[in-house]
């Protein structure tokens, strides 16, 4: 229970500190260069040198796959059927390829199965990121106002080994194999324990709800997709799989997260349409939290 009363507490004091304006309004940018220069890479330090890697660990890789490549097949027949042009296309499959699996996913993942699972959650969100720094980038230049101008591959790899959680991934993964970094876990430990309150508490400061009544079309049909269709193809291939077991149970919890934060990052940078993500990142974190607890529920009934 207390880890629920944190999120609520947390998120609601951003809430209402951004209300007051009693903080900067660019503050979330400070707290989120914290977490993602220093959190986020000592929960890799922490956690992926205890990792078991077997056959199994092959689904929270696929599910960062199968909810974008899901994303792209719903998004495209909706938007021609609702003849959208391609910046709104866009937008909408940003906003429903890409997970919230670490801002979001961590803190829920700790409420509802326990602090051990974080390490098959990292690996989703280590995914979701290298599809995002890949096809996410391509789908934003598609669809923003440099048109159809190919992103080279050189942009890409700088967008990729420029981001801290991926190079905080690989130097875990690396030096644990030559050295022993269990010295170093009680500092870690100190590190980690800021990545959940302050995430939520910077997500908070940006949550924007005005305006949703006229977007509401959009907003529901991401909705739709990001909350209960796209976990539910992570289970279908669990099934496939014949994977029953705590991997399986965490992919398809991270695949039911709220739409990624740095979507909206990207659409704003590549011009896509800013007003409608930013609208849906809100509006599903709120949502995720009923979602998130249904889907607890089928899971465990399910595996």
């Amino acid at each position: 229970m207390i880890n629920f009363i944190m999120i609520a507490f947390c998120i609601m004091t951003g809430m209402v500190m951004k209300s007051a304006r009693i903080i900067h309004p660019d503050a979330h940018k400070g707290i989120n260069t914290w977490i993602l220069y220093i959190a986020l890479p000592a929960v890799s330090f922490k956690y992926l040198p205890k990792v078991t890697w077997s056959p199994a660990m092959i689904l929270p890789v696929l599910s960062a796959v199968i909810v974008v490549a899901g994303s792209w097949c719903f998004m495209n027949i909706y938007c021609r059927y609702k003849q959208y042009s391609k910046r709104t296309h866009a937008t909408l499959e940003l906003a429903g390829g890409y997970s919230n699996t670490s801002f979001i996913g961590f803190p829920l993942i700790i409420a509802y199965f326990g602090e051990q699972f974080i390490s098959i959650a990292i690996i989703c969100d280590q995914m979701t990121f290298l599809i995002l720094s890949t096809i996410g980038i391509i789908t934003a230049l598609k669809g923003g106002a440099s048109g159809n101008s190919p992103a080279s591959a050189g942009f890409l790899l700088k967008k990729l080994l420029t981001f801290p959680p991926f190079l905080g991934c690989v130097l875990a993964l690396l030096l644990s194999r030559v050295t022993d970094l269990s010295v170093a876990e009680p500092f870690f430990d100190k590190l980690v324990a800021t990545v959940a309150p302050l995430a939520l508490f910077s997500i908070g400061l940006q949550l924007k709800f005005s305006g949703w009544r006229k977007e509401i079309s959009q907003v529901s049909v991401v909705l739709l997709y990001k909350l209960l269709l796209a976990p539910a193809l992570v289970v279908v291939a669990a099934l496939l799989l014949k994977e029953r077991s705590d991997i399986a149970r965490i992919s398809i919890f991270e695949a039911a997260m709220p739409t990624l934060v740095t979507s909206g990052v990207i659409a704003e940078q590549f011009r896509l349409n800013t007003r409608v993500i930013n609208l849906i990142i809100g509006i599903s974190i709120l949502v995720s939290f009923l979602t998130t607890a249904a889907w607890f529920e089928i899971l465990k009934h399910v595996f």
